[in-house]
């Protein structure tokens, strides 16, 4: 963890990097098994999307290498700090063409800010560099400061086109074959994207893909607390995902341990980058209404589902939403299960993780309630 003390302000500089690999279950090689059917157990660690990261895939070959490319790839494309990455250009142009797998992301990503009702806003972005949260250069915006942004601030004013590219299929009738599609895509004056909110949960997902179709079955990826599994462990047995505690004075780290197979698992929580200044803490998932840090009673949210996409942004948005709103759109929806933990040390698990969750000793005492649809 990263403290820096300046004129009362303590800094607290993403907590949730250097604490990554304790945020889910370590397999232990025991947990894994030895070889199967002449496979072993390849793992890489590295530091990608401002997050430490930790691969353990099983293949006939290490496979880690593609997987890390993969990864480096887009970060270089979606990072909203480095000036030639497509997201960056077309920031500071207010228009641009994105490749097709970023303008997916993009519309994906605005997809979910429809159906969470602007909970999760991808536009967010000026505010959260307001409050320092991209720079490390902590502050609190004024009220004047933070209305005048927020006037830039609403998805909606993204505007999409989609144009296929059509290459021709050498047939004499002339007809084209299809070759991928370019995103054009314009922004409202002031208007700055920021698809961080989505974009480790889209990577975790996009490289199991990868894997699988290279015939990968058996992997757990570590994201930087963003989980996603291949498969189940190399026994069949489901694998074991530590939900870390959002609780300071917690010992061990972790509230909880889920037990699933072939999902993202995915946690926001107030304790993944903040800072304090004069007793009060701030975090960094801000309420699109406000501008500020959202305060709705949770503490920490997880996801888990086939899509790391959204899941990632559900994570933020049910957060912001509150625990009420929260379960209402869990009730609306059939693709995700959750786990929500409250200020008050209450916790809430959807009927779909009821038998696959639970508490660490730790916090076997806390309540725990079962939300059905």
């Amino acid at each position: 963890m990263g403290l820096f003390l300046n004129k009362g302000l303590k800094k607290i500089i993403n907590p949730r990097a250097v604490s990554a690999l304790a945020v889910t279950g370590m397999v232990s090689a025991l947990a894994w098994g030895c070889a199967f059917f002449g496979e072993k157990i390849y793992t890489s660690t590295i530091f990608a999307m401002d997050t430490v990261m930790e691969l353990q895939i099983a293949g006939v070959r290490d496979f880690t290498p593609e997987a890390e490319e993969y990864i480096r790839r887009l970060e270089k494309e979606l990072s909203v700090t480095d000036a030639s990455s497509e997201i960056a250009r077309l920031n500071a142009d207010g228009e641009g063409e994105l490749t097709e797998e970023v303008g997916s992301i993009l519309l994906q990503a605005k997809d979910v800010c429809d159906r969470t009702g602007g909970a999760l806003d991808i536009t967010i972005y000026p505010v959260l560099k307001a409050w320092g949260f991209t720079t490390g250069e902590y502050r609190v915006p004024g009220d004047d400061e933070i209305a005048e942004l927020l006037r830039s601030v609403d998805y909606k004013g993204i505007d999409i086109e989609v144009e296929e590219n059509v290459s021709g299929s050498g047939s004499d009738s002339g007809d084209g074959d299809s070759a991928g599609s370019t995103v054009k895509v314009g922004l409202s004056e002031g208007m700055q994207v920021d698809l961080g909110s989505v974009a480790k949960g889209y990577t975790g997902t996009a490289v199991a893909d990868m894997l699988k179709s290279e015939g990968v079955t058996h992997a757990l990826l570590n994201l930087g607390g963003n989980v996603q599994c291949i498969g189940s462990k190399l026994d069949g047995n489901p694998w074991k995902v530590a939900i870390k505690s959002p609780f300071p004075d917690s010992a061990s780290g972790m509230i909880g341990v889920v037990e699933v197979d072939d999902v993202a698992i995915i946690t926001s929580g107030g304790y993944e980058r903040y800072f304090e200044e004069d007793g009060k803490r701030y975090w960094h998932i801000l309420d699109p209404e406000t501008g500020r840090p959202a305060e709705n009673g949770l503490v920490s949210v997880t996801i888990v589902g086939k899509d790391g996409l959204l899941c990632d942004g559900l994570s933020t948005a049910l957060f912001v939403k509150g625990l009420d709103k929260a379960i209402e759109q869990y009730r609306q929806s059939d693709d995700f299960e959750a786990i929500f933990v409250t200020e008050d040390r209450e916790v809430y698990v959807t009927e779909g993780l009821a038998d696959k969750f639970s508490l660490t000793s730790e916090y076997h005492d806390l309540s725990m309630h079962t939300i059905s649809k």
